[in-house]
């Protein structure tokens, strides 16, 4: 099982990967922050420098139907912010 899962690439992350040298990723709910780092580092080649990691909740959703009410809710997941340092980057749009 892969601790990275995929890179999030929204307006946001690319403006802060452009400006802050930060790359946001979606990782395994059970990863810890060093194991994130280690993962970035082989997985890229980079050296990182700090990460931050955030558990986002779920959306809950309901709709009035003919039916009756139908309810639902999206998957949370765990997101990881990676700073790397200074010479390097992370090229995510090569594999796509």
């Amino acid at each position: 099982m892969s601790i990275l899962k995929k890179p999030i690439i929204t307006e946001k992350a690319t403006n802060d990967s452009e400006l802050n040298n930060r790359f946001a990723f979606v990782v395994d709910n059970k990863a810890n922050k060093i194991e994130i780092k280690e993962a970035v580092e082989s997985a890229y080649g980079v050296s990182v420098e700090k990460v931050r990691t955030m558990n986002v909740r779920p959306d809950r959703k309901s709709r009035y139907t003919k039916t009756g009410v139908v309810t639902g809710k999206t998957n949370a997941f765990k997101k990881a912010v990676v700073q790397v340092a200074d010479g390097d980057t992370i090229d995510l749009y090569s594999n796509l």
